[in-house]
Parts: structure tokens; sequence; C-alpha cells
């Protein structure tokens, strides 16, 4: 296996592939170098010698200055190393785009659900949803009144465990026993038949906005929730609203509208106030909901061109591997999408701090480029307004694992994107309307910005992960791409590709690439259930605009 690698021919600093011990020499692009200190694998060390305040770079981007002088081999970290960006430069000319060899797949279709106005789902299903947080215990009580019934199986798979150790407590055994005995809870298994088995669940997205608040973020919850009703991958939907609350139902209304004039889907809005006891509430919204669902059980996949596919990529819980291995990957998939008409939504906008001549330089025109430049812009000030930045994105663990600024993170999260050209810049929650690679602005936390990209249409996620995140979507298929080849042996149930083999040299970027492209393929189909929807992770966060990172 490979000891080092230098990710591009300009760079200052050397990834360690595995543990490198203090005052070892290693061969890097035809020279030696004695390590000062030990450095962990995933970590970095200075290539040549520097001074402090020297702007070192990492993917041939700036992503950091020298905060001392260093000679060669010696480890980074915070102490000797700072987040620092470049300048945003005039954008330059680019050239032409050359999408990758697609001749393979030239014919391919997936088999999606058609919707009345010309969409299609890569999923079937039903959504309920409130319009205010006061409606979340009435959303609670439909749940347990359907999904048990309706063979979704138990909404907690840890219930028969509970059982076992009631029945043990029951025949005497004493706590000491019980706290000691393990058992086996298999977290795929669901023995329950499905009363609709074309609809692929009733999903129920609480929520603790649509009051109280600012008038701001009352219409920017309406925005998210009308683009989860009119996503593809959702049938209908049920919208409990108080009454009284900013988030009002003629908002939402005219935010569905804003999104798709030609919405045709089944919608019941019913609202306490109006219809009186909760008794008369509750009643009418089981009826509705329960029909909506049978209704759309009638509906069955069909073929459809892979330019109707929308791909959010995401990356969470990320090691210093993240963008030498997945990332790059999920890349090269995004750039097979785009070439066959596809969507692609890349998001988390302090993570894409540093990166902005890169992405500027692919900006299909000047609007494209300037939007993306003051939206960045707007966001990092009101984040500098509350007493923070983009440099206070990279979480301890990030830190620990090798990710040690924001901008070297950012350089990584990036290569999520492909090399396309960037089609439009979108400001959350604003829908995808073209196709191609888009920008969307959001917070870094990952449950924020996957629920934005399902918001924005995405009908399957990519995420990259090298820690271990459980994170999936109410909607949105997610698929877990891990970094390295140890996590998915540690944490099997969330890992759905191990992209490892990059790091190890086993395979190339393309090869993985390709692998995970036909994972894509079959989830899409229906063919596979990526492991957040066997595990049932519905993880659902509006983002309010006020100070996220």
């Amino acid at each position: 296996m490979r000891k080092t690698l230098i990710v591009h021919p300009q760079d200052h600093m050397v990834v360690a592939l595995t543990d490198l011990p203090a005052g070892s020499r290693v061969q890097v692009d035809g020279s030696e170098i004695q390590l000062a200190n030990e450095v962990k694998a995933k970590h970095k060390f200075t290539r040549w010698p520097c001074r402090a305040g020297d702007y070192l770079k990492m993917y041939g981007l700036v992503v950091g200055q020298a905060v001392r002088d260093m000679a060669a081999g010696e480890r980074l970290e915070t102490a000797n190393f700072k987040h620092a960006v470049a300048e945003i430069a005039p954008a330059s000319k680019r050239s032409a785009w050359h999408a990758p060899e697609f001749e393979h797949w030239q014919e391919t279709r997936f088999q999606g659900y058609a919707r009345p106005d010309g969409q299609f789902g890569t999923r079937n299903f039903w959504i309920v949803v409130p319009l205010v947080f006061c409606q979340n215990r009435n959303v609670d009580v439909l749940r347990e009144a359907l999904w048990d019934q309706l063979g979704y199986g138990s909404k907690n798979r840890f219930s028969s465990l509970t059982r076992r150790l009631v029945e043990m407590h029951a025949s005497g055994a004493p706590p000491e026993v019980i706290r000691e005995t393990a058992f086996h809870v298999d977290p795929h298994v669901n023995d329950s038949t499905p009363l609709f088995p074309h609809v692929d669940g009733v999903k129920f997205l609480t929520h603790d906005g649509g009051c109280g608040g600012l008038y701001e973020d009352a219409r920017t919850l309406c925005g998210l929730l009308a683009g989860y009703i009119n996503h593809p991958n959702v049938a209908g939907a049920t919208v409990l609203s108080l009454g009284c609350q900013k988030s009002q139902i003629a908002t939402l209304e005219a935010e569905l509208q804003r999104r798709n004039a030609n919405f045709q889907k089944p919608l019941y809005i019913l609202e306490q106030q109006q219809e009186g006891t909760e008794s008369t509430l509750m009643e009418k919204a089981l009826r509705f909901t329960f029909a909506g669902v049978a209704e759309a059980n009638q509906q069955r996949r069909q073929s459809a061109p892979l330019s109707h596919l929308n791909m959010g990529v995401e990356c969470g819980g990320s090691d210093g591997f993240s963008g030498i291995s997945a990332n790059p990957a999920i890349g090269y998939c995004s750039d097979l999408l785009v070439g066959q008409g596809g969507s692609v939504i890349l998001s988390e906008f302090p993570e894409l701090s540093g990166c902005e001549n890169e992405l500027v330089s692919r900006a299909e025109n000047a609007t494209v480029s300037e939007r993306f430049l003051q939206i960045m812009r707007d966001y990092e000030a009101r984040a500098h307004r509350d007493g923070g930045g983009f440099d206070q994105n990279p979480s301890p663990g990030n830190v620990a694992d090798g990710l040690i600024t924001d901008a070297m993170k950012s350089a990584g999260a990036a290569r999520k994107g492909g090399t396309s050209p960037v089609v439009d810049v979108l400001d959350y929650p604003e829908p995808v309307t073209r196709k191609g690679l888009n920008l969307l602005c959001t917070p870094g936390g990952d449950v924020e910005s996957t629920t934005a990209m399902a918001g924005s249409g995405a009908t399957i996620q990519l995420f990259s992960t090298g820690l271990g995140t459980p994170t999936g979507n109410p909607v949105s298929p997610v698929l877990k791409i891990s970094s390295n080849s140890e996590l998915p042996g540690r944490m099997p149930d969330i890992i759905d590709w191990d992209a490892g083999s990059v790091i190890s040299g086993q395979e190339t970027i393309e090869e993985v690439g390709r692998a995970i492209w036909e994972l894509v393929l079959k989830t899409a189909n229906g063919d596979y259930r990526c492991k957040a929807e066997q595990l049932g992770q519905n993880d659902f966060i509006p983002w309010k605009r006020g100070v996220s990172i």
C-alpha cells in the first residue's frame, strides 16, 4: 500500500495514507523527507520548508496559512496552521467541458413513478406535514394510529427487546443480570406485510417552526414544505394547520404555485381552529390520509430517461480521506448524470469557502457567478455579525481526523460536484429548475443540508462520510459512501458503499465512481433500499436563516 499522496502537483503538503512514525524517512515525488514528528493516517505534513505567513495549498487551492516557520516534514496542526483562503480573482475563460464516457449506459433508463406534471420519482411516499409546531402532537397521533395498521412495521425496532427485558424482570432476574445480558437486534428485520405494497411509506415531518419567530422564517418554512409536497417522490400530502400561526395556508399555497403552476396531486389541508374539536380534526385527517394512500397505491413504476434524476451530494462526519476517495468518486457520478441531461445539487456554502475562484470559473455566465459570490458574501457577513465565521465550520471530529481548516475541508468537499459547468445558484429553499450542476445555499450541518436538497427536488442523494453518520431523509434515499475501508467494518449498518479502495490503490476514482453509479441506478429503480431507508432514518430539520454553520 502507498504510504503518502500528493493530491495536486502544486500542493505544499503531503497526505499520510498510513501512520508514519517520527523520524521516519519517506519518498515523496522523487525526494526523501524525514518526518519531524509522528503523522497519523489522514493527516498532512509539509512538503517543502515554509515561513510564517506563507499560504499553503492542497488540491491546488489555498487551504490555510503557516503560523510559524516550518521545515519540510513537519506535521500540520492547529498550532502551526490556520484557516485562510485566496483572494477572489476575475473569472478566467473556461475551456469546453467534456462529460465522462457514458457508452455503457447509453440506452439506460430508470423505472420511476410518473407524476401528473411530468416529473418522475424514485420512490412513492405519502407525507403528513404540520404547518406549525403546535400540530406536532397531532402528527404523532396520526403516526401511532396509522403506522402499524398499514403494515410498515413497528416504528421502534427495539420494542421486542423491551418486551424481553420485561419478561426477565418478571421472572425475577436481578438488575445486574439484566444489565450484563446482551441481545442481538437485527436492524433490518420487518416481518410486516404492507397493506399498500406500492406505497413506500407514509412519512411524518415534524419541526419546531411556523410561528414565534421572524416572518422571513415562516415564509421560508412554507417554501420548504411546498418543495416536499411538490417533490417527485411524493404522491400526495396531508397538512395540519392550527390557524393563527405565521406560516399561513395561503403562503403555502402561493409557494406551491411558484414551484408548480400545474400542481395536481392530492393535497388535504385541515385547520384545527376551523374543524373544532381535536377528535373531529383527527378523524377527518385519518379518513383523508388513508384514502390518499390507497389512491397512491394504484401507481406503478414506468420507464423514464435518466434526465429526470436529480441527485443531491453531501458529506458529513468527514475525515482526511473524504476529499481523496469518496468525494471525487461522487463527483464522477455527478458528471455522469449531468452528461445525461440530469440535475445535481451541491450545497453547504460554508464548505465551499476557498473554492470560489474554481466555481466562478465554471459558471455558465457572469450572472450565475455574481449571484454565487453575492450569496456567499451575504451569508458570511451574517455569520460575522453574530460573532461567527466559516472558519468555525470544522467539528472536533473533523480536526482530529486531519481536516484542520475550513478551507481544507471545503477544497475536498467541493469535489462532490464533479467538473461540469455551474448552471444555476439557488438561495434556500428555491427549487431546481435547470438541468446540470446547481449550487444551493445551505449551512454545513448535515441534516439541514439534506433536508434542503430534498426540498429543492433531489430524488436521490449521495452522502460521503469518513467517521460515520446515520443521517437519512424522509422522501429522498440517502446512499452513504465511506471514504475509508475501516468504517464499513465498524459501522456496516449505515454504509452502502466503500470507496476506501481508492486509498489502498486497488481501484481508481473512476472505477469506484462507476460502481457507485450502478448503485444509484439500482436505488432509483427501487431494486435497492439504502441503509438509511432500512433503518428508518427520516431526519428533517428546516434551516432558520439565523447563523447555523
